[in-house]
């Protein structure tokens, strides 16, 4: 165990964490995400027991987004048509707020087959238990500032 970092963030995913890189990608799943098919060339790391706003919320305490894009943090936007409601998305703009000075600006999204192309190419795949529908998030790593 470790001080300050939080309890949900396993030994494994911390690895993986500390492992990516400036620009590398790491996506939060939901429970309907493909996380084993799209993520073939990826670390796909199992929590099945959490939700994907308190692995965000963890994740971002020791993650910084990337300040050289505009949109570190992509959404998979609905299927035209898909009257779903989204209302955590509402919670991921309040948690990254929390942790980037750019707030919800910080979020983007993209089309559904571009989202699970993007997926593709993320260094890890973090496969949750989240019932919520469209809750995948796909977060873009920065630069570790020292003495941060």
């Amino acid at each position: 165990m470790l001080n300050k970092i939080p309890k949900i963030l396993s030994p494994e995913l911390l690895k993986v964490l500390c492992e990516m890189g400036h620009s590398d990608r790491i996506v939060i799943a939901d429970g309907n995400f493909p996380a084993q098919s799209v993520g073939k060339d990826a670390i796909v790391i199992r929590c099945d027991g959490h939700d994907v706003p308190s692995l965000l919320s963890a994740i971002l305490t020791v993650f910084p987004l990337d300040t050289y894009v505009d949109k570190p943090a992509l959404l998979m936007e609905k299927v035209p048509g898909d009257t779903v409601e989204t209302p955590i998305w509402e919670e991921y703009k309040k948690i990254v707020g929390q942790f980037d000075e750019r707030g919800e600006k910080a979020i983007g999204s993209i089309e559904r087959f571009a989202f699970y192309e993007e997926a593709k190419k993320a260094y890890a795949i973090i496969a949750t238990g989240e019932k919520a529908l469209y809750a995948n998030i796909i977060l873009q790593k920065g630069v570790v500032v020292d003495g941060e």
